[in-house]
């Protein structure tokens, strides 16, 4: 008699989902360590909105870490099938855009508070702040249309702001110049911790964010904010809009044939002196008194021996280019002489002669000059030659952040068309990168590592006789080092019993 009862009390056992649960887990409790549940809703305090704003504040982060995907699908699918957050399952889709226009409206004081959060609760070096831009294109054919004075009528909820016409067309650093883009900067620490973000329109030139920036940041408590650009920001009157009002730049100057740089610079003679695995310094003064310049030549040994490598390669493939041209000798421009001459690859080493196409060997000789050199040029005389060198190679940290955010956050594509939702799309994805950041710092690993050690532990559904149990499966050795690492308690067995 009690056999038949408790195989029939088993029976009653039966598991009805189960979603993956270690990587939100985590990043709610980065979330928290940082303040931002606090931060938000001290913000929403007087705002009457209904609903929590911070609960669908992080849904649309944690979606941006985990799943991206649109806001449609993350409402209709990720948060109703694929996951399950505690405190976001009344939440409805007009919610969700809802505390989008509230990120919007109140994204200064929240980055700022979250700043002086940030810096102090992880001791952030902030003695020198990166800023870069860069582009993201849209999949449409027309500009945005603005009124004489450049802003959208009615494309903010009512009473707020009006917003700049932003999907523009203009320079783009993706390949995209056909499609309209908006220009995003971003101001990072050493380590790539974002500190502010910026929204501009698509035709807006990047040394014009610049003033804008320093107004921004000031009073921030910063020592500095260094522009750090590369060759395509180094020509004259930019370096004099960069240095108006004391402002400071660090840029990678251009190396091209009977400049100053390859002239007086590259020439001068001296010995370069080691600094960091694989690179190699050389501090050079171009002029005197107010004309004074500051420059710093870099060497990479392994970078000149891939180069090397590459040239050769390059120089083999042309020589038998050549080789099956002479057979066509007479026959005027061929479609693959045309081909070879306006080919980004092999263009640049191709000269046209009498005799026709021929391999430009000063051009390759220019090249082997070059090999595994870079040249650095500042205004900050506090900044040492290691510093020029090593604060260019730190601006990649703002870099790998530009990547992390197209590819593994996919900020773009956007599918937003207002411009204070692509404004608000854009703060989501910096949010999601300062928790990414945080957790990689931590852990010395990458987010993906990370995120498939702790898929490992999952939340499951169980019916029982007395209601149903959230179970938290537990969790695996590599899932355990992780949450060591990071400070943070394994979750609870059974998280609640309805």
């Amino acid at each position: 008699m009690l056999a038949g009862r408790d195989r029939r009390h088993r029976q009653r056992w039966h598991l009805i989902c189960a979603w993956p649960y270690g990587g939100l887990y985590v990043l709610e409790a980065i979330w928290k360590q940082l303040g931002i549940d606090a931060i938000v809703r001290q913000q929403a305090v007087a705002r009457r909105l209904g609903f929590d704003v911070e609960r669908a504040l992080f849904a649309l982060t944690a979606n941006r870490a985990c799943a991206p995907a649109s806001k449609l699908y993350c409402h209709e699918q990720w948060l109703k099938e694929d996951t399950h957050i505690e405190g976001t399952g009344e939440l409805e889709l007009h919610q969700l855009y809802r505390a989008m226009d509230f990120l919007e409206a109140n994204k200064e004081a929240i980055e700022q508070a979250l700043f002086y959060r940030v810096a102090d609760l992880l001791n952030l070096d902030v003695d020198v702040i990166f800023y870069d831009t860069t582009s993201l294109h849209f999949e449409i054919d027309g500009e945005d249309e603005g009124d004489k004075d450049g802003q959208v009528r009615g494309s903010a909820p009512a009473g707020k702001k009006a917003y700049a016409a932003l999907r523009k067309r203009g320079h783009s650093k993706n390949g995209r110049g056909d499609a309209p883009q908006i220009v995003v900067g971003l101001a990072a620490t050493r380590d790539g911790f974002p500190v502010r973000h910026w929204v501009f329109p698509g035709n807006t030139v990047d040394v014009t964010t610049v003033a804008r920036v320093k107004k921004d940041l000031s009073g921030w408590q910063l020592t500095r904010c260094l522009f750090v650009g590369d060759a395509g920001m180094a020509s004259q009157a930019n370096l004099q809009t960069l240095s108006k009002g004391g402002g400071k730049y660090l840029l990678a100057m251009p190396m091209r044939r009977s400049d100053e740089v390859t002239e007086e610079v590259l020439s001068r003679p001296g010995r370069h002196r080691a600094v960091a695995d694989n690179l190699k310094i050389k501090e050079v003064v171009a002029g005197d008194g107010e004309k004074r310049r500051r420059y710093t030549v870099c060497f990479n040994p392994l970078e000149a021996k891939r180069q090397k490598a590459h040239r050769e390669d390059l120089l083999g493939e042309l020589e038998a280019e050549q080789a099956s041209l002479s057979d066509l000798a007479g026959a005027g421009h061929t479609k693959r002489v045309c081909a070879l001459r306006t080919s980004a690859r092999y263009g640049r080493l191709l000269k046209e002669t009498k005799r026709g196409l021929a391999i430009d060997r000063q051009a390759a000789a220019e090249l082997e000059r070059f090999e595994g050199k870079f040249v650095m040029h500042s205004n900050d005389d506090t900044l040492t030659a290691e510093d020029m060198a090593l604060g260019y190679k730190q601006q990649q940290r703002v870099e790998e952040a530009w990547r992390t955010m197209k590819c593994g956050l996919k900020m773009r594509t956007v599918e937003h068309r207002a411009p204070h939702r692509i404004h608000a799309h854009i703060a989501i994805s910096v949010l999601s990168l300062l928790l990414e950041r945080t957790i990689e710092h931590a852990c010395q690993d990458t987010w993906r590592n990370i995120r498939d050690d702790l898929k490992h532990i999952q939340l499951a559904q169980l019916s029982s006789p007395n209601g149903r149990v959230w179970q938290v499966t537990e969790p695996s050795a590599n899932a355990v080092n992780r949450l060591k690492t990071l400070k943070i308690k394994p979750p609870k067995p059974t998280l609640s019993l309805d």
